[in-house]
């Protein structure tokens, strides 16, 4: 059954066909993050800006926190999580003016948003403004120089969607600009499956996406790929490219270090 949400490719939503990579890369940060600051989220009050479909606010709920709310400007994917996610309060609204007391949320949550921003040091300010003192931050963006390689700081990304790509140098400088402290950044990196997949094929799993999607009818010519199955005896089949992405789950990723990761978190502390 198709998801109800139209696939525009501003943004991922489970279940939909050849959706599965994207949206387990996304998945994993938010389960890392309830994983490693449940703590942090226990009986707080959380903000999520720009929060899509509304997956993972839902998670964000389930890890314990008192209340969750979830900003989000599309109209049509409000009304799906309004409908879909119970305890999650979902508003629309345009991050440009964020709609959140000042000092009245212990931890704000961002992911894969800041690249989208026209004025991400507004934003960032906000997010300054409206966290108690003590609260956290969580901000995550694809890796520009292993997401864009050849891609310099400034220049316009080739995905429409995006307005700048970022490297962690540069996401530390405009944290600690708006006056966040106490920085970490870590990374979201392919797991062994996935590194498995390229080193057979020979190049990255995101770009023989996009060459697939732009030659539909390079996958038939796709040199076949090993996979692991989940199953007794370590028993091995070939599958394609397409079959790999679809096969692909939260566990295929780790967050470690930044160096060469796909994706960049980092966790900040309003002083």
């Amino acid at each position: 059954m198709p998801h109800p949400l139209p696939l525009t490719g501003e943004r991922t939503v489970p279940g939909a066909p050849g959706e599965a990579y994207w949206f387990a890369r996304h998945e994993a940060a938010y389960l890392w993050i309830v994983e490693t600051w449940r703590d942090r989220l226990r009986d707080a009050v959380v903000v999520e800006a720009g929060s899509g479909e509304g997956y993972g606010a839902a998670l964000l709920r389930d890890a314990g926190a008192r209340q969750v709310l979830a900003l989000e400007f599309d109209e049509a994917s409000v009304a799906h999580a309004a409908t879909t996610y119970a305890g999650v309060t979902t508003l629309r609204a345009n991050l440009a003016a964020m709609p959140v007391a000042p000092g009245s949320v212990d931890v704000l949550v961002s992911l894969q948003v800041v690249e989208h921003l026209w004025d991400l040091r507004g934003f960032l300010r906000d997010c300054l403004s409206v966290l108690r003192p003590g609260g956290i931050v969580m901000v995550s963006t694809p890796h520009r120089p292993v997401f864009s390689p050849g891609l310099g700081r400034g220049q316009k990304p080739a995905n429409p969607f995006h307005v700048e790509e970022f490297d962690a140098e540069q996401l530390v400088d405009v944290l600690s600009a708006a006056g966040f402290a106490d920085l970490a950044v870590h990374g979201l990196h392919h797991g062994p499956r996935i590194e498995a997949w390229e080193r057979e094929n020979g190049e990255s799993l995101v770009v023989a996406q996009i060459r697939a999607a732009l030659d539909p009818t390079a996958e038939t010519d796709h040199v076949a790929v090993t996979r692991r199955r989940k199953q007794p005896h370590d028993q091995f089949v070939q599958w394609g490219l397409a079959e790999f992405v679809e096969s692909v789950g939260a566990d295929d990723f780790f967050v470690g270090g930044a160096a060469l990761s796909q994706d960049l978190i980092v966790v900040a502390v309003r002083p």
